[in-house]
């Protein structure tokens, strides 16, 4: 096979930014998905329809010329997050999940919620109205060691919520783990998982390889070998509960590259070529429009998109820097060759 054209895909799962960095990266995500889920955690996280308005409008204006992206607005979850808000999101045509961050798990996530006991009555307006909860599935107690904390967030948070609210549609977002993998597949009522390209690709060898290689970290961090497997075999299964979710997540390189780097891999530009090399890796490539196109969708209860884009083999090699506002940015795996090449929408 040397041409691959399927149902233009979807981003279940993606980090614009705001301001300059969000012109940077914006049009490279518009360019290969129809419509994002776009996270809330900016600097000032958005927490009311409001903002998410706000914030839907600036996305807009910073696309390219003619571009048709449409950004799926979600809300940030707090302790203070009052179910009026839930309804008022799930009445707009733009809000189209809410976001819960245990406080302190990756970027811009202090506001997140430090007990899901606290916020009752928000999860419940959610289920009432059936509006998704998205959750980051990781603990954050300092006795849990970082390559554990999602499996601790399934057994001390997912079960019991999910346990309280069954009805609750729930998206684990950016799984890592075999017992992630296993939960989801198994467990009753409405519940999916995004996986992104990176997770599926490499294990955590990848960030220690010929030194420390902070473009390579990531919340959740990159697991064990016998994880990544489980990955792969969820995202080439044809399960629909596993869909396509890039967790694209811009910094610029000197914060990267830095005493505390930032977590976040940015796969935008080149992430439809990634999930292709994993999946032929995998003798699957002709289950990757149900993972990339199709099951996502389904899950969050909107068409399927109608037009189709179009993958060519053709070797080529990843940039070493992107553009990114005054300063650049370095994208996962610069320097590497992808065999896949993404050419564009076809007539």
């Amino acid at each position: 096979m040397n041409e691959l054209s399927i149902l233009q895909p979807d981003d279940w799962h993606l980090h614009l930014r705001d301001g300059s960095a969000l012109g940077a990266v914006v049009g490279a995500s518009g360019a290969q998905f129809a419509r994002a889920i776009v996270m809330p955690n900016l600097k000032a996280p958005v927490v009311t329809v409001a903002q998410a308005l706000a914030y839907r409008e600036r996305i807009l204006a910073a696309l390219p010329a003619g571009s048709r992206f449409e950004p799926l607005m979600t809300l940030y979850l707090t302790e203070t997050t009052v179910p009026a808000e839930v309804r008022a999101a799930r009445a707009s045509a733009f809000v189209h999940a809410v976001k819960l961050y245990p406080a302190g798990a990756t970027t811009h996530s202090e506001a997140g919620v430090g007990d899901w006991r606290r916020v009752r009555a928000t999860l419940a307006a959610m289920q009432e109205v059936d509006l998704p909860l998205l959750v980051h599935g990781e603990v954050t107690e300092r006795d849990v060691d970082v390559f554990d904390r999602e499996e601790a967030f399934i057994e001390r948070v997912l079960v019991p919520l999910r346990g309280e609210f069954p009805e609750l549609r729930v998206v684990f977002e950016h799984v890592t783990t075999r017992q992630a993998v296993d939960y989801v597949r198994e467990a009753p009522g409405r519940i999916a998982a995004t996986i992104t390209p990176q997770h599926l690709l490499y294990n955590r060898n990848a960030i220690f390889s010929g030194g420390l290689r902070p473009h390579w970290y990531c919340l959740p961090v990159l697991k064990r070998e016998e994880h990544r497997l489980a990955l792969v075999a969820a995202a080439t299964s044809g399960n629909p509960r596993f869909f396509l979710g890039t967790d694209s997540a811009p910094h610029a390189a000197r914060l990267k590259e830095h005493a505390a780097a930032c977590a976040g891999c940015y796969t935008a530009p080149h992430a439809l070529e990634l999930y292709a090399c994993a999946f032929e890796t995998a003798g699957a490539l002709a289950r990757l429009e149900g993972f990339a196109s199709l099951y996502g969708p389904d899950f969050y209860g909107l068409a399927r998109n109608r037009g189709r884009v179009l993958l060519r083999r053709a070797p080529w090699q990843i940039p070493a820097t992107l553009p990114f506002g005054a300063e650049g940015i370095v994208p996962l795996a610069a320097g590497e060759t992808l065999d896949w090449k993404f050419v564009g929408p076809t007539p």
